[in-house]
């Protein structure tokens, strides 16, 4: 009887071994993937408007917008100068000049409720902050991968215009990587390890 128990508990013991290094392979493989979701998020075509304060940043070096612009109670700007006085729906013809503003479908910044603000964040913290539906406009994973495969403002990263550097990831290679991440329940790296 003893052996059986033996037996049993070896067998156990297995079981939650290869359960254990699945897990942490799966992990591992989701862990990656988040590596180029933070290339994306903290590339300048993402993190100009995803600001700690409340004025936008310009141009691949991100310098602070010009005209005083602030981001407004929605995003959209104050209300004496909105986003959409420079900014229209698309960007504008190439004969316009490298530094045109650009344009994209409801251009704006997050809402001041939820800045989403990463820039500087190390990958742990802009992980967290990703996944938390308090500081994301309260989206679930789904939610997210919609945001980050459809929004047009979203898009435009990989389209910018003028002399802009796009998002140094092409777009379906990151929602690929977004969803392995997300399927994965988004794993977040523990830094210091």
């Amino acid at each position: 009887m003893k052996r059986h128990h033996w037996v049993l508990g070896g067998l156990l013991l297995l079981c939650l071994f290869i359960y254990a290094t699945e897990l942490f392979a799966d992990d591992k493989e989701a862990l990656e993937a988040f590596d180029t979701v933070q290339k994306v998020f903290q590339s300048p075509r993402c993190q100009n408007c995803h600001i700690p304060g409340d004025s936008p940043l310009q141009f691949d070096g991100g310098t602070p917008h010009a005209m005083n612009v602030v981001r407004g109670l929605d995003g959209k700007g104050a209300a004496g100068l909105p986003c959409a006085t420079c900014h229209a729906e698309a960007n504008p013809p190439a004969s316009y000049g490298p530094k045109a503003p650009p344009g994209a479908p409801h251009w704006s910044l997050p809402p001041a409720a939820h800045k989403m603000a990463w820039i500087g964040l190390p990958p742990d913290k802009l992980c967290s902050m990703i996944k938390d539906r308090a500081s994301n406009g309260d989206r679930d994973f789904a939610a997210l991968i919609k945001h980050v495969s459809e929004d047009k403002l979203v898009l435009w990263g990989w389209n910018p215009g003028g002399n802009r550097t796009p998002v140094p990831v092409a777009h379906d290679i990151f929602v690929t990587q977004f969803k392995l991440w997300a399927e994965a329940g988004g794993p977040c790296p523990v830094l210091g390890t």
